[in-house]
């Protein structure tokens, strides 16, 4: 039996479900911005996938390119996430208004 790109667009789909539903139902900073990433993921999969069944190096590439501006992305938004910490003593999204007068 071999795997067909279906299973790769389903398990994608999934997560980014997954992530949608984490960055709309949790409060805490960090989990939205882990939600936030498993979306990201899940958008390399879909290129994976679809690089693979087309044949063309040039989707995993464009997928190499993408996992070095999220790794520089999630260093950049953690310690955005600590400074907040640091200043409100808390991740609660509800709590962080630093927009707010």
């Amino acid at each position: 039996m071999t795997i067909t790109i279906e299973y790769y667009l389903v398990l994608s789909a999934f997560m980014f479900l997954v992530g949608v539903a984490g960055v709309l139902t949790r409060r805490n900073a960090i989990v939205v911005f882990m939600c936030i990433e498993l979306m990201l993921n899940s958008a390399n999969l879909t290129m994976i996938a679809f690089a693979s069944f087309l044949g063309s190096s040039v989707g995993q590439l464009f997928v190499f390119f993408v996992m070095t501006v999220a790794a520089a992305e999630a260093a950049v938004g953690l310690a955005i996430i600590i400074a907040i910490f640091r200043n409100k003593l808390t991740v609660n999204i509800d709590e962080i208004n630093i927009l707010k007068w």
